[in-house]
């Protein structure tokens, strides 16, 4: 039993590869793809990127299915369409504008399992089954309503008929959820107003709980889509498996700032926990924006709020097995790679370009993590 970290060279092209194998059939594989060679044309980069994922999947991890896939482009107007026509995988992927900061136009986060089935719901929800659970992924959720508010409001709305089908609700199995916000600065107000109000009929609330997620900085190749969301839901999962973090010498509730999303959450199964970041940044317990202006110390105290999170769940940062790092400022990314390749070499991540939802707020991240336990009581993942 072990996790294990390995990078592996492709033409134009390199895997950063996080392994969680505890001994069952359920083996998961967290991977960024990179691209090498930052003078290839946007179709030469996507090819290498592709190639190296077939590479990936036919010779150096065999049996795995892809889980949930997300693109980060440069320029979504001109590269999405040729992704999407290129990329025939069946499983859920999001497809969003948000530079990565290493001068290459696109970059790959995937998510991998073995020993499960794979389909898509009648819903629109891509199903990954094994046991008593279906894990409901759907991504690049999106809609042309007249503003922010009513994109948001719609894009709940239809999530809730989605899990509905599956009899789920939102409040009882939605685990996380993304929200790419066109020009936060002027669209984040209406997106905050919209999940408040749904939550709110839908029975969450600063009494009960809220969902894990990341509101972040992010388009489409229509400039008319507003807010698209990703998300994550458990069918089968049962309340006393779900748990939430707070932290709370280092961070406040978001309910005492006005929105409605859980700093962090945690799943337990039989044999393994589940931990899942918020995208999370330099704040401190009473809600303020700290280290205002300085880049270093808003990185290292993102950290520190990360691995008081993660401690709250019995984790630390060798558990965690992909981060993905937003800047506001492109000017701050040499600063910032050389702060994680040094603390956290051959870790999957990825730096990209996304402003935070306020603009103090230099940088933020999010994480997944997994640990192996014994809870014999519980049912197996």
């Amino acid at each position: 039993m072990s996790n294990t970290l390995s990078q592996i060279e492709f033409e134009n092209a390199r895997a950063e590869i996080f392994c969680f194998d505890n001994g069952t059939e359920v083996r998961e594989y967290q991977t960024m793809i990179h691209v090498s060679q930052t003078g290839l044309t946007f179709s030469k980069q996507l090819e290498a990127v592709q190639n190296a994922y077939n590479q990936l999947i036919e010779t150096h991890l065999p049996g795995t299915q892809a889980v949930f896939k997300r693109y980060f482009l440069s320029d979504a107007a001109n590269q999405q369409d040729e992704v999407i026509v290129s990329d025939v995988t069946d499983c859920a992927k999001s497809i969003i504008q948000q530079p990565p900061l290493d001068g290459t136009k696109i970059a790959l986060w995937c998510y991998l399992m073995t020993g499960v089935q794979t389909g898509l719901t009648n819903a629109g929800l891509y199903t990954v089954s094994h046991g008593q659970f279906k894990h409901l992924w759907n991504g690049s959720a999106h809609n042309l309503a007249a503003n922010s508010e009513y994109q948001t409001r719609l894009l709940f709305n239809e999530y809730n008929l989605q899990l509905l089908e599956e009899g789920c609700t939102l409040e009882a199995n939605c685990i996380r959820t993304w929200l790419f916000v066109n020009d936060i600065d002027l669209n984040y107000g209406g997106v905050v107003r919209a999940r408040n109000q749904v939550f709110f009929t839908q029975g969450l609330t600063v009494n009960t709980h809220f969902i894990a997620s990341t509101g972040i900085g992010g388009r489409q190749s229509n400039p008319n889509v507003l807010c698209q969301m990703d998300n994550y839901a458990i069918a089968g999962i049962q309340k006393e498996q779900i748990h939430y973090l707070y932290a709370p010498t280092h961070l406040n509730r978001t309910s005492d700032y006005g929105v409605s999303f859980e700093r962090g959450t945690y799943i337990d199964y039989a044999d393994r926990r589940h931990v899942i970041i918020s995208g999370t940044a330099s704040i401190n317990n009473k809600g303020e924006v700290i280290y205002a202006k300085d880049i270093v110390k808003q990185t290292q105290r993102m950290w520190d709020n990360v691995e008081a999170l993660l401690k709250e769940a019995e984790c630390n940062y060798d558990d965690v097995c992909e981060m993905i790092v937003y800047l506001r400022d492109l000017a701050d990314y040499q600063i910032v790679s050389e702060l994680y390749k040094k603390r956290f070499p051959g870790k999957p991540y990825v730096i990209v370009h996304a402003p935070v939802c306020r603009p103090g707020w230099l940088v933020e991240m999010e994480c997944m993590a997994v640990k192996s336990i014994s809870s014999p009581t519980l049912p197996q993942f």
